[in-house]
């Protein structure tokens, strides 16, 4: 593409698909003449979701850097964001970025904006799906308040049975999964088709095979396949940052680094809420208590015989200790201190005062025998 091709003065906008150290990869909007021609200048304010290419299916990338107007009032450059492009130099494909459009949406793991959905993509088989791991990546899928669609790969190592008795069991957790198999090609195109023109982030555990799935959409993607480890039977990790791929038919895709317990910053007043099944129960009927906490408290609509109760608790005591430990950092004389053991556990210890337990240096015990000494003489 030419720079004539563009409007090589004022400015342009783009989606940051990349950052790379201080160097920000721009996908460039075309603009339509015509329009143009009609309205005037452009609009100051275009739409957050990435515009079709009009005269090419795919426009300009330039490498930009941040203008230091925006590195002093502190403005981050995310990846997905809608940014203001100026000054580029077409020959050395170079730009600088000059303003962030207002966000939409955000997330900060992954560090990602304007986000639409997430897709959430775990295996049935190899490695094999463990409940309580799916439930902790539901939970923090739902606290983002994006859209969760479900996508269970490896379908064709099970049997149609098998699928029909997961499909039930998630059914009644209030999801509807969707079943594919990169290996065999299966509902990939149901995919494609339901993240047009969307901003759609991809998450799960490693080994599930996200980097396929991606690889399967967008052909010249071409991102790094990992192996299962027959030790532990979880995937290894291959994507080591995120980055925005453009969809043949539209839309924008994220592959985000896979990790395998995410973690659930999430208020113990707001768990409930995201369990589709609590959520359920809660808008039929109230708790007796407006604090409830749904565990031992009387007339709790929500405890009960439901399968992830149990998830429950341990995500709530876990939710907990983690707001224990940061009402105890905020209050500086606090007398106990967190300490993190093993996965997830945390203990409580007394914090030791360190006038009264501080070793005494031997220069000071040295001081303190010569004036005895003194004293004596």
């Amino acid at each position: 593409m030419r720079g004539e091709d563009l409007e090589t003065t004022g400015q342009l906008w783009g989606t940051v698909l990349a950052v790379q150290a201080n160097f920000y990869r721009v996908q460039l909007d075309l603009e339509d003449k015509g329009d143009k021609e009609d309205t005037g200048n452009p609009s100051p304010h275009p739409p957050l979701s990435p515009s079709p290419p009009l005269s090419s299916p795919h426009p300009p990338l330039l490498l930009c850097t941040r203008r230091t107007r925006l590195k002093k009032i502190g403005q981050q450059v995310m990846v997905g964001d809608r940014v203001v492009v100026e000054e580029p130099d077409w020959a050395g494909g170079r730009g600088a970025i000059s303003e962030v459009l207002p966000r939409r949406s955000e997330l900060d793991r992954p560090a990602i904006a304007n986000v639409d959905r997430i897709l959430l993509v775990f295996a049935v088989a190899d490695p094999p799906l463990e409940p309580y791991q799916l439930s902790r990546f539901l939970l923090k899928a739902e606290s983002t308040g994006l859209d969760v669609v479900l996508c269970l790969n490896k379908s064709d190592l099970i049997s149609t049975e098998q699928q029909r008795e997961i499909s039930d069991r998630l059914a009644s957790w209030g999801y509807e999964p969707l079943f594919v198999s990169v290996n065999q090609s299966i509902n990939i195109n149901k995919i494609a088709t339901s993240l047009k023109e969307k901003i759609t982030v991809i998450a799960g555990p490693s080994g599930v095979g996200k980097s396929s799935l991606i690889n399967a959409l967008i052909p010249n993607a071409n991102l790094r396949v990992g192996e299962i480890s027959g030790k532990l039977a979880r995937g290894r990790h291959t994507t080591r940052h995120v980055e925005l791929f453009e969809m043949p038919d539209g839309g924008l895709l994220a592959d985000t680094p896979g990790f395998n317990q995410p973690d659930l910053d999430i208020a113990p007043e707001e768990l409930a809420s995201l369990f589709p099944e609590a959520r359920q129960r809660l808008a039929v009927e109230s708790c007796r208590f407006s604090d409830c906490l749904h565990r031992e408290e009387p007339e709790c609509v929500v405890r009960g015989d439901w399968e992830r109760y149990q998830h429950y608790l341990d995500f709530l005591e876990e939710a907990i200790l983690r707001q224990t430990h940061l009402n105890q950092q905020a209050d500086p004389e606090s007398t106990v201190k967190a300490k993190t053991k093993g996965k997830g556990q945390t203990k409580y210890e007394p914090k030791l005062e360190s006038k009264k337990y501080r070793r005494v240096s031997r220069k000071t015990q040295l001081q303190e025998l010569q004036e005895l000494y003194r004293d004596e003489e």
